[in-house]
């Protein structure tokens, strides 16, 4: 498989994986004697991992335009945009206090009994950060033997343009 389709499909997987993450659920508290259990996903527990990965397929998106060097560039960009999301997938672990504070019925008086239990969202979350890495380090890596922007629409700079009207006379197309 060729590095900008691994790239483009690597890109493609933390998308969704991060994507995912922010709608299933990240934490669930038990408030006990009885109540339903509270859930929060992971866009209400953090809004990381979705904007990271939208700023990194943004980024994938502009390596096909870019030359080089800008590839290199982009493709560390996309690394540690990777690297955060995996650091926010194995850190963010509210306390009582912030699930009391995101819902009131887990108010501070109950936060002392709240049992919590971790979601599916976390390890989206961190797959999807690892694919990033992943994405942007094979970026910078081959970016030199990714193709080229296509020059197939620019004028060539050497034909003047009498020639070109010579060249529309004879029934040939002077953009090709």
């Amino acid at each position: 498989m060729k590095a900008q389709r691994l790239v483009d499909l690597l890109a493609l997987v933390a998308l969704v994986l991060l994507g995912l993450s922010g709608y299933l659920t990240w934490v669930s508290a038990n408030p006990g004697n009885g109540r339903a259990d509270v859930v929060f996903n992971g866009y209400t527990i953090t809004k990381a991992p979705v904007t990271l990965a939208l700023a990194s397929v943004v980024a994938v998106v502009v390596t096909k335009l870019a030359g080089t060097l800008l590839r290199r560039v982009l493709g560390g960009l996309v690394a540690l945009l990777g690297a955060v999301a995996v650091i926010v997938a194995l850190t963010v672990r509210p306390g009582g206090a912030e699930l009391s504070r995101l819902r009131p019925e887990l108010s501070d008086v109950i936060a002392d009994q709240v049992t919590q239990s971790l979601g599916v969202a976390p390890w989206f979350a961190l797959t999807g950060g690892i694919a990033l890495v992943a994405a942007g380090v094979i970026t910078a890596l081959t970016a030199h033997k990714w193709r080229r922007p296509t020059a197939r629409y620019e004028r060539d700079p050497a034909a003047s343009p009498a020639d070109q009207w010579k060249a529309i006379d004879a029934g040939e197309d002077p953009t090709l």
